[in-house]
């Protein structure tokens, strides 16, 4: 089960299907992931223990209700092929990240993944051209093929990587350490590249909450405004970001006629994927993209998802153990929590970077949410007094929390509105 989810991770993020002649006539990533499905299915490993493996079945059922609710019985089925199989690689690769040396690995992988389309970049920034055959993109920002196209993804998925790479890095490492470090740093070679300025932010972010946990919130603060400087002179981009730069501006207007969708549409949204029938620009933010195709009870569900996520790393990594007299005991809570320190500032630097795009079915993200899944899973086994999420428990506070969000939008819209 294990290796057969990795080979997916390869095949979703290198994407050979996509460049490879001859491999586009094979249906190589739907095979992969229906054999692993099949070894989860007969495996002991299977694990329901954690509230997102009733969640994200739920939110694909409400992803196809919202199409039968907008008049397109046939867009249920449409929504099952497209996220089913979201889902099928979050239950595996959730279920598989149970112990430290897996979770370790599936970090290996995507890591080296990410280092590849990296490499990639830098290629077609010197000749113009990658080896899928795909040219540099329009002002020399890099991209590769199938889902990363977008210059914007590739610094969705480095930013989101980067911890990992840290991770890998850390003193002890041993002989590997100067090899993960260089890999970090040519995933924030790559970030440069794709000058994308949502990637830039979150690789703040990222460093922000690192420096927020080890130093205080003053002194990420303090950091955090000279990170921003640092990179408006990096990055045109980011020189020219503000609410009536023509691209912001293009981005509130969608945001604005999103909440509009849900104004119209509250229960159910417009129907998942029909948000560029009612706005010619899609939503260039992921949350609002959910609560205008899902409505309500979408958004509910899909931040509840995300939500338990932050929550469980945050447990394990607030978590006061009184400290043993083994060694060995106090070296794997350590390591614990050093991993749950990092998938923590995954999720920060990809939400931070999705909250600038309409990334909320990107595969991606479920396959980084599985590992957080499974890792925390993983942590009560070895550490029973961590506490076990219930939605029977707490569920209900995703409801105000939703309503709350929702609530914020309108009024974020409204401010940025009137300095357009």
């Amino acid at each position: 089960m294990f290796p057969l989810i990795l080979v997916y991770v390869v095949l979703t993020i290198i994407r050979p299907q996509d460049y490879v002649p001859g491999l586009d006539l094979v249906p190589i990533l739907p095979v992969v992931l229906m054999l692993a499905f099949g070894a989860w299915l007969i495996s002991r490993d299977k694990t329901f223990q954690a509230p997102q493996f009733i969640i994200l079945p739920a939110f694909l059922l409400i992803l196809m209700v919202s199409e039968v609710a907008n008049g397109w019985t046939g867009g249920a089925v449409d929504e099952l092929a497209r996220f089913g199989p979201a889902v099928i690689a979050f239950f595996v690769l959730g279920a598989a990240c149970s112990t430290q040396k897996r979770v370790r690995t599936a970090m290996t992988v995507f890591v080296i993944c990410a280092a590849v389309l990296a490499l990639h970049g830098i290629e077609q920034a010197k000749t113009g051209m990658g080896w899928t055959g795909i040219p540099i993109g329009e002002g020399g920002r890099i991209q590769y093929v199938g889902i990363f196209n977008d210059p914007n993804d590739l610094g969705l998925l480095f930013a989101a990587t980067l911890p990992m790479a840290m991770f890998l890095g850390r003193p002890g490492a041993g002989t590997m350490r100067l090899v993960w470090l260089g890999a970090a740093a040519l995933l924030l070679y790559g970030i440069l590249l794709t000058n994308s300025r949502g990637a830039m932010l979150a690789v703040l972010v990222v460093a922000g909450c690192y420096v927020w946990y080890k130093r205080g919130i003053a002194v990420a603060g303090v950091l955090g405004i000279i990170g921003l400087t640092v990179m408006k002179l990096l990055s045109s981009r980011m020189d020219e970001l503000d609410a009536g730069e023509e691209s912001a501006a293009g981005r509130v207007d969608a945001w604005y006629a999103g909440l509009e969708m849900f104004r119209d549409n509250p229960i159910f949204g417009v129907g998942a994927g029909n948000f560029t029938e009612y706005n010619e620009l899609t939503a260039h933010n992921s949350f609002v993209l959910v609560i205008a195709e899902t409505g309500f009870v979408g958004f509910v569900l899909w931040l509840a998802f995300v939500g338990y996520g932050f929550w469980m790393m945050l447990t394990i990594v607030r978590h006061v153990r009184v400290p043993g007299k083994d060694a060995t005991v106090e070296a794997d809570w350590a390591t614990e929590r050093q991993m749950a320190l990092t998938l923590l500032l995954s999720l920060c630097g990809l939400f931070a970077s999705a909250f600038f795009l309409s990334r909320s079915y990107m595969i991606v993200m479920y396959l980084i949410a599985a590992m957080v899944a499974g890792h925390y899973v993983g942590a009560r086994r070895r550490w029973p007094e961590l506490p076990f999420f219930r939605l029977s428990d707490g569920g209900w506070r995703w409801v105000p929390a939703a309503m709350g969000t929702i609530a914020g939008f309108f009024v974020l819209v409204a401010v940025l509105l009137r300095t357009v």
